[in-house]
């Protein structure tokens, strides 16, 4: 009997701020073709505002964004596909269906959904291109959104402890995917919108500059110039 593969999605939501979780966290519930475990951190002094559906943990005090992640990591090697999704997303239903079927008919291990025009833009090169299914990339952003098969996940995950924002990783995924004779990209037929928070305003960007510098120095990575390259295209 054929069985659904199963996603392990992990998130943390900031319950004291505007958020989408809860829009999320049902999205993901009516997942048709794909069987979804969702685990949920919520970060809030008022344990009464910690209430997304699945939500696992409740944390009141500073924490790394990457250990809070490992937390709900600690099985990960039990699932067909690993999912990181940050609180401030918005996508349409079936979301995840359609990722993992695009996923699977390019063989693409590591992904992230394409960026709606309208989202917050760090990286060109993640804005959804019209008519395409997907695109075969050297690139893939560590948030909003991630998506991992799970022999991409063993290679990547968990987070190390010295890596704390998760900051030059997606510099660092490319040369390991690559390594494995794996491939990559983005979903341009299962967009999400980033619209809700502007990224990158809740860090210590100095800090952060320092750990990126000190991620890539550590092992084979990709510079810039050679990350942001479009290989293929599917239509």
């Amino acid at each position: 009997m054929y069985k659904l593969p199963r996603l392990l999605c992990v998130g943390l939501y900031l319950a004291d701020k505007k958020h989408t979780a809860h829009h999320i966290a049902e999205v993901l519930s009516r997942s048709e073709t794909v069987a979804i475990e969702q685990r949920w951190t919520a970060l809030t002094l008022d344990e009464s505002k910690a209430d997304v559906a699945d939500t696992i943990a409740v944390v009141s005090h500073f924490a790394p964004r990457s250990m809070l992640i490992n937390e709900m990591l600690r099985d990960f090697d039990k699932f067909d596909w690993v999912m990181l999704c940050d609180d401030s997303v918005e996508m349409a239903y079936g979301f995840a269906d359609s990722l993992i079927a695009v996923a699977n008919h390019a063989d693409l291990a590591l992904v992230q959904p394409a960026l709606t025009h309208d989202s917050f833009i760090v990286h060109p090169m993640g804005v959804q291109f019209p008519g395409l299914l997907a695109r075969r990339t050297r690139f893939v952003e560590i948030c909003p959104v991630v998506c991992m098969r799970a022999d991409a996940a063993k290679l990547l995950l968990p987070f190390p402890p010295e890596c704390q924002s998760g900051w030059g990783l997606d510099f660092v995924w490319p040369a390991r995917i690559e390594a494995a004779d794996l491939r990559m990209g983005i979903i341009d037929a299962a967009p999400v919108a980033h619209r809700v928070r502007a990224p990158i305003t809740g860090y210590n960007h100095e800090a952060a500059r320092a750990e990126q510098d000190g991620v890539i120095a550590g092992e084979p990575s990709l510079t810039a110039g050679e990350a942001f390259r479009i290989l293929e295209a599917f239509s």
